[in-house]
């Protein structure tokens, strides 16, 4: 057995009710001029935390949205300069995390986040943003949280629906590094875990969104999941959902949502026992389809025309994603990737490609 494995600086406090720890935490890092950082929609959430942090907090910037684009990461450098905050607590989904990373590299400020989803970026150093139509993707470890924060209590409020297409958005951050050619033992740990954790605690959720234990298990693999991402590799499937987010603005987790089991199954032939340890980890023979099955029962979407993709986007889609060379298990060319997406388009359940 031959690998490599360099973790990442993670900083972890995971449980029921441990956002009340943050003003501690806070002045151990030795920071006290924090900017809240949310969505429009969770301004509401993100006031609570400035009052919890009281003089520790200088503002609340509420403007996060999906895909960070480069004007609003600007506005945010801007508000956070003119305050003279020394970190960002980053509370919400994908969307804010992706903001409090951005600005972690971009203006120097220490990054805590507080996850409400199950996105699972947060464990993550890849960064993104988004220019001019294009969604820019990175790895630098200064975007690695500071902090990261894990109470189970702020998904409580994350409808079913939705809870749904961010544990499968964590899912896919697992599931390239199962079924990849660079395997590694340590991250596949993370990632089998992850899967059965997220496996588990989906459908839960789902029969009864006030079950705590469920979410905090969701929670719980959506950290896995983004470990096994962070400290391991992206792959073509990552390679679409950023051309789909960045040029026609899709949601980043329904987006990862359909295209997953069309991802695992381009690559099934390629890389024949991570996908096989993936089934396992499922409790299912294909991999491919069973995760098409528990998107199916969970009522998440299946197809990219629910994603208000249109037909006539696929051929650019195909051509983008296939503009540059990425590692990936099966070879990546233009016309096996434009049946992918049309696959994805009409929804149609997973089949392998032998020859893939």
């Amino acid at each position: 057995m031959n690998f490599r494995y360099s973790t990442l600086p993670w900083n972890i406090i995971f449980g029921v009710d441990s956002l009340q720890r943050l003003p501690v935490e806070l002045k151990m890092l030795g920071r006290s001029r924090a900017l809240v950082l949310t969505t429009p929609t969770q301004a509401n959430i993100g006031q609570h935390v400035v009052e919890i942090l009281q003089d520790s907090c200088v503002g609340l910037y509420d403007q996060a949205v999906m895909h960070v684009p480069a004007a609003t990461a600007s506005d945010a450098s801007e508000v956070a300069r003119s305050l003279n905050a020394d970190c960002t607590v980053a509370i919400g989904g994908g969307s804010t995390t992706g903001l409090g990373k951005i600005l972690a590299l971009k203006a120097d400020l220490d990054n805590i986040a507080i996850p409400t989803s199950y996105a699972g970026s947060e464990m993550t150093n890849i960064w993104g943003i988004t220019d001019d139509g294009k969604k820019v993707i990175g790895r630098d470890d200064r975007v690695v949280p500071t902090l990261t924060i894990y109470d189970p209590v702020l998904t409580l409020s994350l409808p079913p629906k939705f809870a749904a297409s961010s544990g499968l958005n964590a899912m896919a951050q697992e599931a390239v590094n199962v079924a990849s050619l660079e395997s590694n033992p340590i991250v596949n740990i993370m990632a089998r875990d992850a899967v059965k954790a997220l496996s588990k605690s989906l459908p839960r959720i789902l029969e009864a969104p006030d079950d705590l234990d469920a979410r905090e298990l969701a929670l719980y693999g959506a950290c896995l999941a983004g470990g096994a991402l962070g400290t391991g590799t992206t792959s073509l499937h990552h390679r679409l959902c950023h051309t789909f987010g960045g040029t026609f603005n899709t949601p980043h987790a329904e987006t990862h949502t359909v295209l997953l089991a069309h991802s695992i199954a381009y690559n099934a032939s390629a890389a024949k026992e991570g996908t096989a340890q993936l089934a396992e980890a499922l409790g299912v023979d294909d991999a491919a389809l069973g995760i098409y099955e528990l998107a199916r029962r969970l009522g998440a979407p299946t197809t990219l025309k629910q994603l208000g993709v249109l037909e006539a986007d696929l051929d650019k889609a195909a051509a983008i994603s296939v503009e540059a060379p990425i590692s990936n298990p099966a070879p990546v060319t233009l016309e096996r990737v434009r049946k992918l997406l049309d696959d994805a388009f009409h929804g149609r359940p997973p089949e392998i490609d032998k020859e893939r």
